[in-house]
């Protein structure tokens, strides 16, 4: 029998608790991005991975699931954006039809890549498939030096990331003028705050455009959330604590107006709804109250509603914040 999973512990004062003192709220606003998990299989397994993917995890979305998903998309035309994230994505054996169906009309499609996956036998022409549907690639590189890439994601990781990256770039993704976007990723090797996005993004153009070639559109910067593999860590190095401190005493009322949940849907892989990607893998549901996508008649009905937050949620106020679209003040 497993050990239990750790849970994050809550703090002297509680996320609400800190919103109140600085008389803020948080409720959701009009859906604008939904964020669908097609899976847990990857072919990676990244020390900081808060879904905990990897080459041997099974669970998958199936085609009845993505049906579900495209149907309520369809009666819920105000949604711009459709985040394809996983696991690998495009390990989904149904990640290509749902990519071509939420193209349909127009919609936004992103797909959170971990870039070796394209280099995965049977993948050989997902780079084009992206390029000719007009993909939006959100890319994981947590660094421009080798060392630090094979540390947070595997050793030989740097190499075939970088080969990618040249791959999409040879297709015209971030070329002047090219509607093909091109976005990186950049997680903290430790327990601490990413560095300002701004700076950090130069530093990466000039880094990978100097000695690779490489160019993408923006830089990314997420804040390590104390859930799954990275709470393992920091248990197993005594740091929990000292972060928890750390994103707390760090709280910045300015993010909390872009904070992500309030104006995104996570889907789990198995339909189940959820208020961010972070509150799917601790299982808190959505407001509070678990439902899935058959216990709603369309996306738009979920506006307005409460958001579950937890102890994690210092995690993308801190600093400069965080969220899936990168630092928020």
């Amino acid at each position: 029998m497993s050990d239990p999973l750790p849970v994050l512990r809550a703090p002297l004062s509680t996320f609400g608790e800190v919103l109140r003192r600085h008389r803020l709220s948080l409720a959701r606003r009009p859906l604008e991005i939904l964020q669908v998990n097609v899976g847990k299989r990857c072919n990676q397994a990244c020390t900081h991975c808060h879904v905990e993917a990897g080459p041997k995890r099974t669970e998958i979305m199936t085609g009845q699931t993505v049906d579900r998903v495209l149907e309520l998309l369809d009666r819920s035309p105000g949604i711009p954006t459709v985040d394809l994230t996983g696991g690998a994505p495009e390990l989904n054996p149904h990640f290509r039809r749902l990519v071509v169906a939420a193209r349909r009309g127009g919609r936004q499609v992103i797909d959170r890549c971990n870039l070796t996956v394209l280099f995965e036998p049977g993948q050989e022409e997902t780079a084009g498939f992206l390029a000719e549907n007009q993909v939006t690639v959100i890319a994981s590189l947590p660094c421009y030096s080798r060392d630090n890439v094979d540390k947070q994601r595997g050793v030989g990781v740097f190499e075939p990331s970088l080969r990618a990256l040249q791959q999409l770039n040879a297709l015209g993704y971030a070329a002047p003028g090219s509607p093909l976007e091109l976005h990186l990723v950049y997680n903290p090797v430790g327990p601490f705050l990413p560095p300002e996005q701004t700076r950090l993004e130069k530093e990466y153009k000039k880094q990978l455009g100097e000695h690779y070639g490489i160019r993408f559109n923006r830089l990314l910067t997420i804040t390590n959330m104390p859930i799954s593999r990275f709470l393992h860590q920091l248990l197993r190095d005594h740091a929990l604590e000292a972060y928890q401190t750390l994103l707390v005493q760090s709280f910045n009322p300015e993010t909390v107006a872009g904070l992500m949940c309030r104006n995104l849907l996570s889907v789990g892989w198995d339909g189940q709804l959820y208020d961010c990607d972070f509150n799917q893998m601790l299982e808190l549901p959505l407001g509070g109250r678990p439902r899935s996508l058959w216990d709603i008649n369309g996306f738009d009905d979920l506006a307005n509603g409460p958001i579950a937050c937890g102890p994690h949620c210092f995690g993308c106020t801190a600093g400069a914040g965080s969220s899936c679209g990168g630092a928020l003040a």
